[in-house]
């Protein structure tokens, strides 16, 4: 559809702001806050602020008549609820900010944990491990893409190379020069990132994804992938600066049976917390634990989200949001 909305100065942006009833106690600095943020990015976190309709039954547009699946639409409204503030979305930006930086600070130390994990696993098979297919289960290794023509592992090795060249790393220059390509992999592998580590751990043939994943308390290799692929999701929207604190998570991950990872229990049959951020930096902690027992991190999260959480509760917003249930302060962390 033709797209229709005009360019608003940031004095329309305020007066728009204003006639779908926010508050705005100080113009000169929500102005402010408005150019250096940005009303779109500031418009996700306002966006649970917003009044919803009366909730109704869509009708199938083909046959006129209610889907065999009912499903319940609230729609959402351009007015904001009774007693909304500039200043509230501005909070929980700030929030969110502080708890990005927090998820970034243990991805990095998962990330260089594993890392050293693979490169270990797979060193002591070859020099150059992950040249070899034979060394990586058959449907990443041998398995054509039908769109590309490509196996997984051919498509690993493109990215691969692709962080091999563009690194200006000094020990990179070094190898390259003295030794030539391509890099042991105890070598190559301080270039991956991680994604480029998921995806190889996804590759690995069951038994290695199991001794991986049984040292972080995960007896089933392929769990621990699913966890993998989720915490890229997160390393993204964190690098990307994306909103964090109530995200919809559509990578979600696996959960391994009831007792072996008690912190993760209270999500088990319960699907709609299954897809909030709040498990994802349970899965964290949990690997938190394993890398560093000594680690304050845990304790400086559950500080942020009781501390630093804005009071929302006149508009209906919580930390339930995120996926935060009863007691979890004492049960977590």
């Amino acid at each position: 559809m033709p797209y229709t909305k005009p360019w608003m100065s940031v004095a329309d942006q305020l007066a728009q702001l204003t006639s779908r009833g926010m508050q705005v106690s100080d113009g000169v600095r929500a102005a402010d806050y408005l150019e250096r943020i940005g009303y779109y990015r500031l418009s996700g976190y306002w966006y649970d602020f917003r009044q919803r309709g009366a909730p109704f039954c869509p009708f199938d547009a083909e046959t006129g008549r209610k889907p065999k699946k009912v499903h319940i639409e609230r729609p959402v409204q351009d007015e904001f609820k009774p007693g909304t503030r500039f200043h509230d979305a501005v909070d929980l930006y700030v929030f969110d900010k502080k708890l990005r930086l927090l998820a970034l600070d243990a991805l990095e130390r998962i990330e260089v944990a594993l890392r050293v994990d693979l490169s270990h696993r797979l060193g002591e098979k070859h020099a150059f491990a992950y040249l070899k297919p034979d060394l990586f289960h058959e449907n990443f290794a041998y398995r054509l893409d039908p769109y590309s023509s490509l196996t997984r592992h051919h498509e690993w090795l493109t990215k691969h190379a692709a962080l091999v060249m563009r690194s200006r790393e000094t020990f990179m220059v070094h190898n390259k020069k003295k030794y030539g390509l391509p890099l042991a992999i105890w070598v190559a592998c301080e270039v991956w990132d991680f994604g480029c580590m998921s995806t190889l751990f996804s590759g690995l043939r069951s038994e290695d994804q199991d001794a991986i994943a049984q040292a972080y308390g995960v007896p089933d290799g392929r769990v621990f992938e699913s966890w993998l692929r989720s915490l890229n999701y997160l390393r993204n929207v964190c690098a990307h600066h994306s909103r964090l604190w109530n995200r919809n998570v559509v990578e979600e991950p696996k959960l391994p049976a009831s007792g072996v990872v008690p912190a993760l229990d209270a999500f088990i049959g319960d699907p709609a917390r299954r897809t909030r951020p709040f498990l994802l930096l349970c899965i964290c902690q949990h690997l938190m634990q394993v890398i560093n027992p000594s680690s304050a991190w845990g304790s400086r999260l559950k500080k942020h989200l009781l501390e630093d959480f804005p009071d929302l509760s006149h508009i209906g917003i919580t930390l339930h949001g995120m996926g935060v249930d009863e007691g979890w302060d004492q049960r977590v962390w």
